[in-house]
């Protein structure tokens, strides 16, 4: 399954309203996302700062960048869709120019994550956003 654009996911969140329709939404978005295989989550493609396990595997084909990611935790599976929406499938420049922080803002995300999910949620960017600029 080919995740939503981040306008779609908004629009969706927006339209959901209360936050126990939008967490399950979020959830479902991270059961889309295929599961790593066992012998892909070693601990050198581990997200430091994450409070969850969260693996994150990187290629290139081309100048578009793809990623695998995987965590441990339903909710931050969902978490890493809402990010693969925004960075999966793209060139490091458009990863560099997306505003992950205005959309994050648009789902009014971290006022209903805890400060360490928000903490792990800024590691996964950051680690891609890095990866991005030396890609």
């Amino acid at each position: 399954m080919k995740l939503p654009e981040p306008s779609e996911i908004v629009d969706d969140l927006e339209f959901l309203g209360d936050w126990e329709s939008r967490y399950q939404y979020i959830i479902d978005l991270g059961k889309a996302l295929p599961k790593l295989p066992e012998d892909a989550r070693a601990d050198e493609l581990k997200v430091k700062g994450c409070q969850s396990d969260v693996w994150l595997l990187p290629s290139h084909q081309g100048d578009v960048m793809t990623f695998q990611v995987d965590s441990d935790a339903v909710i931050v599976r969902g978490l890493l869709a809402l990010v693969m929406s925004a960075y999966n499938e793209k060139s490091p420049a458009e990863i560099l120019q997306f505003d992950i922080d205005g959309f994050f803002k648009e789902l009014d995300l971290e006022r209903h994550i805890s400060p360490t999910r928000g903490n792990g949620l800024r590691a996964i960017v950051g680690k891609i956003r890095e990866l991005a600029a030396t890609g």
